[in-house]
């Protein structure tokens, strides 16, 4: 998962002099050390990833310079708390649409193989890389959540055990043993991954928020990088740096390593990292 800073005042993108100041003020130190830097989602919102995935039992130390510092025309730095925290093992669910298969790795070796079914026609499941956002271990999913009339033979109102939670839009790992049967071997879903009650449960107590889950051989749209989740890095290391005005500005773009907290003063508002 990245690292968020929020701003609570607008930084534009036609003021690149000001994003220089908020990125050098976001410090980002990680032990063992990565190569990493900010993206402007938007006026307000960056994001630091490194490279490559964070290193397993990494420690991440965020800190904000912003404080007293001269952002622009009357607009300072205010105070911010630090942030750290430590990475555990690197765990990454790998779906192959294509195998109806799931492949569980905890730093590089497989843990465990399951069959499961993703999406249909019509509802395929997105592919790319996600993040685990959460898990719930019983939530009731509707068919009208995601636009389907209760008129339609497509419609659905279910009770869904072990739910690992990959996009806001409502896409899971879970239990599905109604599709018993198409499991491992046809895609019956609505857009989720769906497995027996037994991996599902295994899987949710095995995942982590801010664990990997990776869609291949797929047939659906591709993970977008910020507005369902964090799909950061569906986008190649060229592309993220295109998104940080320091590294445009310099010749040696990945110079700052780790991952940084942002914060903005009060003009510029406190920004609240979070994990």
């Amino acid at each position: 998962m990245p690292v968020t800073a929020e701003l609570s005042h607008p930084v534009p993108a036609d003021d690149p002099a000001a994003r220089r100041v908020v990125e050098r003020a976001l410090d980002v130190r990680a032990e063992p050390r990565v190569e990493g830097a900010w993206y402007w989602v938007d006026s307000t919102t960056l994001h630091y990833r490194p490279r490559t995935y964070w290193p397993a039992r990494a420690t991440v130390r965020v800190h904000s310079g912003l404080d007293g510092a001269r952002i622009g025309d009357g607009l300072y730095g205010g105070p911010s708390r630090s942030l750290s925290f430590t990475t555990g093992p690197v765990i990454e669910a790998v779906t192959d649409v294509s195998a109806h298969e799931m492949a569980v790795f905890r730093d590089g070796e497989l843990l465990r193989t399951l069959p499961v079914t993703t999406g249909k026609a019509g509802y395929r499941t997105r592919g790319g890389i996600k993040v685990v956002l959460g898990k719930e271990p019983l939530v009731r999913m509707r068919g009208d959540s995601i636009g389907i009339t209760k008129t339609s033979t497509d419609f659905y109102d279910l009770k869904v055990r072990w739910a690992t939670r990959v996009t806001w839009s409502g896409e899971y790992l879970h239990a599905a043993p109604w599709s018993l049967d198409s499991q491992g071997s046809e895609d019956v879903s609505h857009g989720c991954t769906g497995m027996s009650t037994e991996d599902a449960a295994w899987l949710f107590r095995t995942v982590r928020e801010g664990d990997l889950v990776r869609v291949v051989n797929g047939y659906g749209q591709p993970m977008t990088p910020f507005d369902n989740g964090f799909g950061d890095w569906n986008l190649s290391w060229p592309e993220w740096l295109r998104g940080s005005t320091l590294a445009r500005a310099t010749t040696e773009p990945a110079e700052t390593a780790g991952a940084t907290e942002a914060d903005s003063g009060p003009a510029a508002g406190a920004l609240s990292p979070t994990l």
